[in-house]
């Protein structure tokens, strides 16, 4: 929890009392960053606020206890109510699970707190925004699912104006949402997926963000079934159209001034990328461990769909394929967008744990910084028209093609073991690789059209 006073958290309960709330929502999550809860009449908020929800974590994905063990208490943190926006009786808070009197050390934000507490050592905060893309889909009468835009199909429907309109009873409702919960969305559009769309808003400190993270899909996919939708954050459902993202973006901050340390000192940069010398470290130890970082910002099979050059009616799906970083160039996977001061990861898609991704990916730009690494040069030239031999001579990889090849990478890598702690990083291996191999065992109809009549 945080360091809240009895007198914060009694305040916090008359204005949600006085708001109409009569059911809270001690939240935590599993090991896929899915809303887990019971839920408390308000008039056990002191109870609540105590840890008095006890839940069996061995009844959960990724939560490792074992049936005989104590069960863990979700202990909320008070900053980050929010009253639901579609059931106003309600309110949600992000939670830490506790055991045995102590913090629950396969907690997913338990974990993204002690790589916090490792940066604040370093006298940094971390900051992150992430862009929420994500699909919306209708079923008709014949429960087959459909893109909720109703216009025909175009080649190109990346930034449609009409798409966009046509939908903007559901988004409106989405953003005002937001907006009432203080997020500050500063863009939305559509997206180049059919019924693809993407919404912007203010970045915050890496715990807010994540929390924000996990609400996000719960709240877009409410507000889209009110409207008789619902939203999809599978990043591939369309093998012709781009997938969807949820690209990081992050810097740091001095934890005494405030002050961007990924800026560039006095403005001056060699690289010519508006970037300070932290910031190439920060990105030079992403790139080190970038092979098994993907297996967690790109978790499922279907996002290793996404992650490829062409496939989309528009061309190229400006998706990232290469360990590289470059300037404000999109065929690198790490990007320092035009004006510098933050580096994007791009290769982060809205299926992760937004918990533990934030905490591998920052735990690596950390040992970046302690070890004084270098990225080298950035790349400036469209990546996907280098030739195999060029890349080569660069040094540049090709990020993991599936699953299994990005686990892999996950099991041999110390850092991720470093940071999920040996029960989360066995529970969480242990259930992907039983999703893999479940895929591989799997018989498509890809499969049956081209073999069924082979001969």
């Amino acid at each position: 929890m945080t360091n809240s006073t009895n007198t914060d958290t009694q305040a916090l309960k008359k204005k949600i009392s006085d708001a109409g709330v009569k059911y809270l929502l001690p939240s935590y999550v599993d090991m896929h960053g899915a809303s887990k809860s019971k839920m408390v009449p308000i008039d056990h908020f002191d109870r609540m606020m105590s840890g008095s929800e006890l839940c069996t974590g061995a009844a959960l994905d990724g939560v490792p206890q074992i049936i005989s063990d104590e069960e863990v208490a979700a202990h909320p943190d008070p900053d980050s109510c929010h009253i639901l926006p579609w059931q106003r009786d309600v309110a949600w808070f992000a939670s830490d699970l506790w055991c045995e009197g102590k913090p629950f050390e396969p907690c997913s934000r338990n974990i993204l707190k002690r790589v916090l507490a490792d940066a604040a050592s370093m006298g940094y905060g971390i900051n992150l925004g992430f862009e929420a893309e994500f699909f919306v889909f209708r079923d008709d009468e014949n429960g087959e699912c459909l893109p909720v835009s109703t216009r025909d199909n175009l080649s190109k429907p990346a930034y449609d104006v009409p798409r966009l309109l046509e939908n903007l009873p559901w988004l409106g409702e989405l953003v005002d949402a937001m907006n009432e919960l203080g997020w500050d969305v500063y863009s939305l559009d559509h997206e180049d997926g059919v019924g693809q769309f993407e919404i912007d808003f203010a970045y915050d400190d890496s715990l807010v963000t994540s929390d924000r993270f996990v609400f996000f899909r719960r709240l877009a996919d409410e507000i889209a079934r009110k409207h008789g939708a619902f939203a999809t954050f599978m990043p591939k459902p369309f093998g012709d159209f781009a997938g969807s993202g949820a690209h990081y973006n992050m810097s740091i901050r001095d934890l005494e001034s405030g002050k961007n340390l990924f800026e560039a000192k006095d403005g001056a940069d060699p690289r010519n990328c508006d970037l300070g010398d932290i910031g190439y470290n920060f990105i030079a130890g992403i790139l080190r461990h970038l092979p098994a970082i993907s297996a967690v910002i790109a978790p499922t099979v279907n996002s290793y769909k996404r992650l490829i050059m062409k496939g989309s009616n528009s061309g190229f799906t400006w998706a990232p394929v290469f360990q590289c970083y470059g300037d404000n160039n999109r065929t690198n996977t790490i990007r320092i967008p035009m004006g510098g001061g933050r580096v994007e990861l791009r290769a982060v898609d809205p299926m992760c744990n937004p918990y533990l991704a934030a905490a591998f990916v920052i735990a690596a730009g950390l040992e970046g910084i302690r070890d004084n690494l270098d990225p080298g040069e950035p790349n400036r030239d469209n990546m996907y028209e280098k030739t195999p031999e060029e890349l080569t001579d660069l040094g540049i990889g090709m990020l993991p093609r599936t699953l299994g090849e990005a686990l892999d990478a996950f099991e041999a890598d110390s850092l991720g073991k470093q940071v999920f702690g040996d029960k989360m990083h066995n529970a969480w291996l242990t259930y992907k690789k039983d999703e893999w191999l479940s895929y591989l065992n799997h018989v498509s109809d890809w499969e049956k059209e081209k073999y069924l009549r082979f001969f």
